[in-house]
């Protein structure tokens, strides 16, 4: 299932990923805009800069998609919508420490979709160092949680948005294997885009006017985050397995957290600290194995 061994290491592209995704929810917190409106100002600037890109190297594939495919893509298109739309709504009512973790448990729903949907197993030593990074992940976030009030309701958002992003990535790994990143990336944008337009017009959302620096934000959303990190692991969906993809997602909470203490003062406790150097290990750990994996059975 897996394409030809690519030129540049799937792994390290991953990496800048994490690293890009970490200054999502920064910039979504220093927008002064509603959920929606930053969602699909972040998609449609993307579009925006990936369309001549796309026209240049990608518009006779595009000319030539089947049907099928076509659909599938839109429809991966929707459930990120849906996931930013949800996500984004999440940091009005919680802490961005309780919302990134939340919104990164989507590797229990892609470990889980890619065993039965490409039966794609993971050994014991990734299931390990998976285990490790969730943890990691609930001690980052778990002082922050609280049972009741608008606190609890933005964690529903955020864990709405797992299971989101997570359909968006079964369906990005099954689609991959069979179209570029950019025409598959540019149909996915372009669908998140229609509908967010039009959950704004039904939310009665104002489109304009909004602060200079929002404008700024919205797309420095468009570039580092979206297409230096979720177009980054579409690429790599090709190379790698959806798990992989998914798991290394569980970085993004060490960034996000340690920007958050510089640009918001949410000072880090000892128990976040503890689990940001306990996610550590468990990607080390999990996408080592998957590595040696992939290397012992020639897959890349």
């Amino acid at each position: 299932m897996y394409a030809d061994r690519p030129k540049v290491n799937p792994y390290l592209v991953i990496l800048l990923g994490v690293l890009t995704m970490g200054l999502s929810s920064i910039f979504t917190k220093l927008a002064e805009a509603p959920p929606l409106i930053i969602a699909v100002y972040r998609l449609g600037f993307t579009l925006l800069l990936i369309a001549a890109p796309t026209y240049f190297s990608g518009r006779k594939e595009l000319g030539r998609i089947q049907k099928k495919d076509f659909l599938f893509a839109c429809l991966s298109g929707v459930f990120l919508a849906l996931h930013f739309a949800v996500w984004i709504s999440s940091l009005n009512y919680t802490s961005v420490a309780s919302s990134t973790v939340l919104v990164t448990m989507q590797p229990l729903f892609v470990i889980t979709g890619g065993y039965f949907l490409y039966k794609e197993r993971i050994g014991r030593a990734g299931l390990l160092g998976a285990g490790l990074a969730l943890g990691g992940s609930i001690l980052i976030g778990i002082n922050d949680f609280q049972v009741g009030g608008q606190a609890l309701w933005g964690d529903m958002l955020a864990f709405a948005g797992a299971f989101f992003v997570a359909v968006y990535v079964l369906i990005g790994r099954h689609l991959r294997t069979r179209m570029s990143v950019l025409p598959y990336t540019f149909l996915v944008y372009g669908a998140a885009t229609l509908v967010l337009l039009l959950l704004n017009m039904v939310w009665g959302s104002s489109f304009y006017p909004y602060p200079a620096m929002t404008w700024v934000w919205f797309l420095c959303l468009a570039i580092f985050p979206t297409i230096f990190g979720h177009s980054l692991f579409s690429w790599a969906l090709k190379y790698v397995k959806a798990a992989v993809v998914s798991v290394s997602i569980l970085g993004e909470p060490v960034g996000a957290t340690i920007l958050a203490y510089f640009v918001f003062q949410e000072a880090p406790t000892a128990m976040q600290l503890a689990g940001g150097c306990i996610i550590i290990c468990g990607l080390y750990i999990f996408i080592n194995s998957q590595r040696k994996a992939q290397l012992q059975s020639g897959e890349a």
